[in-house]
Formats: structure tokens, sequence, C-alpha cells
């Protein structure tokens, strides 16, 4: 099958906003871009007329839950969501059973991928005191997104509570540690002190921001320390914000935002969607995602991963505590970006800034970027005239359901493009392409 193309009659969506323009795709790299290109009589047209036309986006924070946990989700699944949601690229986190902590539990994940995943991917390995000087050889195998820290919100092996292991960790490589930022130590004062009759509204006032505040303190002193750069993960509070600002270290430290942060708030969220809405670190009140917005808008945050992190209903339905924390959201980061330009609060070029430019930044992705001569042909078509509820039958994720649902949008994707070849049209059933997708390369 070719893979060659020609877009033609879109609003292809640059760093700098919005131009009426074509994208020609030949072998799977973008040849040209301008207005009124011409094609090979039996190159596939793709009549974009009326539509938005953004380089592929890049999730780079998902939970797949393969392997062990697949009755929650898995590669397969949950690639096809993202490719349905205008993802070309994931970047999978190491909390599977097993753990990701080695070369074979890495390889095993890229061989699962090799056979089922929609989109190209790349999967952490996690840190520990058991491979910390091993790190800086892990993170250098193909495929490797980086090195995961969990400073809370983990078991096992992964959790890395004390400040020598971190420092140990953060001594033993050179590219950028991605870090999950709560203070063990606090979150475990806070559930011993949780009254038994706690519901999920109360989730942000028991991880509270106290919580992400001194994890993010004692992280950015331990940057200072060891001069390793560092990405921290699902910002939650202005606080943070604040912090980072302060402290003033430049490109050593580079911030993440979730979409529920971002579209979500609390008390509200919680009142509405339960469970749904429980994660960790926790959706905070408005003034938080005040903060969050400013942030994502000026640049301070500098890319925005899902957290896809998946469960059953069944274990939604059960009771606080018990109940898992963890939100579905690759396919829907790009609807409701759509509605931040809408609202106001972003434009377009900030999603091709956040979506594609931000993880390229943060992680040293090579062959992919905004829509021009070189990059991968990897194109993400929108159609902005989608105002209508988001419909639970468009989510291809395992889980079934989302907050989202049923919430208004002011765009929704309609094709995906993946190296000069439609793998999604909207409406149409999504078949697996074999040797379309491969390791993200750093």
């Amino acid at each position: 099958m070719k893979h060659d193309i020609l877009i033609h009659g879109g609003q292809v969506i640059t760093e700098s906003g919005a131009t009426k323009a074509d994208v020609h795709i030949v072998d799977g790299k973008v040849h040209a871009v301008a207005p009124g290109l011409a094609a090979a009589a039996d190159t596939p047209r793709y009549d974009a007329t009326g539509k938005l036309v953004f380089p592929g986006l890049i999730d780079p924070q998902v939970h797949f839950r393969e392997p062990g946990l697949t009755h929650k989700e898995n590669i397969e699944s949950g690639s096809r969501a993202a490719l349905a949601g205008g993802i070309t690229a994931f970047m999978e986190m190491p909390n599977t059973n097993p753990l990701t902590v080695d070369p074979a539990t890495l390889n095993d994940k890229l061989d699962r991928a090799h056979k089922t995943a929609f989109t190209d991917y790349a999967f952490f390995v996690g840190g520990t005191a058991e491979n910390a000087e091993q790190l800086g050889e892990y993170e250098t195998l193909p495929g490797c997104a980086g090195v995961k820290i969990f400073m809370g919100s983990s078991t096992g092996n992964l959790l890395v509570r004390d400040d020598p292991t971190l420092e140990r960790i953060l001594r033993g490589g050179s590219r950028r540690v991605t870090v999950h930022s709560e203070d063990d130590f606090r979150l475990n004062d806070r559930y011993k002190t949780m009254a038994a009759t706690a519901k999920v509204t109360e989730h942000h006032h028991i991880r509270d921001v106290e919580c992400a505040v001194m994890a993010t303190r004692r992280m950015l002193d331990l940057v200072e320390l060891t001069g390793r750069p560092v990405h921290i993960l699902h910002i939650s509070t202005a606080e943070e914000l604040d912090m980072v600002r302060e402290r003033d270290l430049g490109d050593l430290v580079t911030l993440e935002a979730t979409p529920n942060h971002l579209f979500l708030h609390a008390p509200d969220c919680y009142e509405q969607h339960g469970s749904h809405a429980q994660m960790n670190p926790p959706v905070r009140e408005r003034r938080h995602q005040d903060a969050l917005r400013q942030a994502a808008a000026e640049g301070l945050i500098t890319c925005i991963g899902s957290d896809h992190a998946p469960h059953t209903l069944e274990e939604k339905a059960k009771a606080y505590p018990g109940s898992p924390s963890g939100i579905p959201g690759t396919q829907t980061i790009l609807p409701l970006l759509m509605t931040a330009v809408r609202d106001g609060w972003l434009k377009l070029e900030d999603i091709v800034r956040l979506s594609v430019q931000g993880p390229i930044q943060v992680y040293g992705i090579k062959d992919r970027g905004p829509l021009a001569p070189g990059v991968q042909g990897n194109v993400s078509i929108v159609d902005p005239e989608f105002t209508d509820p988001l419909p639970l039958d468009w989510l291809e994720s395992q889980a079934g359901w989302s907050p989202y649902a049923g919430r208004p949008m002011a765009g929704l994707p309609v094709a995906t493009i993946l190296r000069g070849r439609i793998a999604y049209q909207h409406g149409e059933p999504i078949a697996h392409q074999d040797g379309i997708t491969s390791p993200v390369r750093f």
C-alpha cells in the first residue's frame, strides 16, 4: 500500500496559527505544505474542506494496563482510543504487572505493541532502589521513553519515598526523569487520620495541596543538587506553579498538565461524577484550575498528557477509598482542547505547542513536529463544526465511560493519518494495519 496522500482544502494548524494549505505526504513523510499543491493522478486524496489539519498529537502519559491488568485496558484497545482521538504516538507508564523495570520487561511490552498497537509507542522504565545504578543504560534502549519515578501513589519497588534513593536515581543517567510528585510520608499520615465515613467528595482534602507541594519542593532541591532535568507530571496546584516560577531553574524543570485538572474542578466534579472524577493527584478547587489554565496559556506548562488510567465501572462503583483512582482520557484530549479554544483561554496554535512540540521538547523525540517538509506524515483532521455532546459510543477504551461523555464539544477528530495512510475515519471500524507502527525514536 502506498504511503502517499494529498490532503487538500483544509486549514493547516502550525505553531503560528491557521493557514489555508494542502499537505502532500510522500513515502510516509511530509513532502510539501502549500496552497494548491498537485500530486500524481493515482495519489490518494483526502478532502479536508471545512476541517482543521493538525500534526498528529503525542500523548506522553498513558496507562494501558498490559500486561497483568488487561481486564481494564490493553495496548490494542488503548492505542485504538488514542488513534481515534488524533493521537499518533503514546508513551506508557511502568506500573503494570510485572513492573517495567529492566530490559526484559521493556522488551516484552515492545513485542506486544509491535503486534497490536494502532499508533507508534514507547515505554517508561520505573526507577527503583534496586535498578538505580543501571538506569543510565536502560534509558538508552530503543523504545524506552525514559525513567519514571513515583514519589507517592504507588506500591512495591516503584515507590521511592526517600531523598537518598531519589538522588541515586537522578545521578544514574542523563535523560530527563519523569516524576509523580506526591509526598508518600504525608499521604500515609493523611489516610491514617481519615474518617471512616469519608466520601470521594473529600478526596482532594485527604490528598491535600501540601502532599503535592512537599514532594515538588523536595524534587526541586534534588534537581539543584544533581543538575538532572526532571519533568513533573499532572501538576495540580497553584502553589507548585508559584514555586517553579520562584525557583527559576529554567529547562531543568518542565511541567505537564492533564485535561482533567484543566477541565474539572472540585467540589462540582465529585458531586456530579463521584469516583469517575477521582484521580491522583486529585482534581482540586477552581482557583487551582484557573492557575493551571493560565500556566498552560503562557507556556509555563510545557505539555499535556492524558494520564489515561482506566478502571472498570464495577471497580469505580466501590465505596471510597476502595474506589481506584484514575480516569480514561487519551481519546478526549483534542476535543477538550478545542473547547478551550472556543472558550478563549487557548489558541489553535497552543494545541500544537502543548500536544506536539511540548512532548518533543521534553523527551527529545525525533522525526515529528508541526507539519513541514521532512517530518513524519502524521495528521489529525478535526471537524470544528461538531458542537454536539460528546457521544459515549465514540469512545474506544475498554473502560466504556468518561466524565466528559455528554459534554458539548467544539470539535471532533474525524480522521487520523499515520505515515501517509488513513488509519482512522470517523464512523468506520478501525482495522489494524500491520507494519505501519513502530517505536518512537529519541
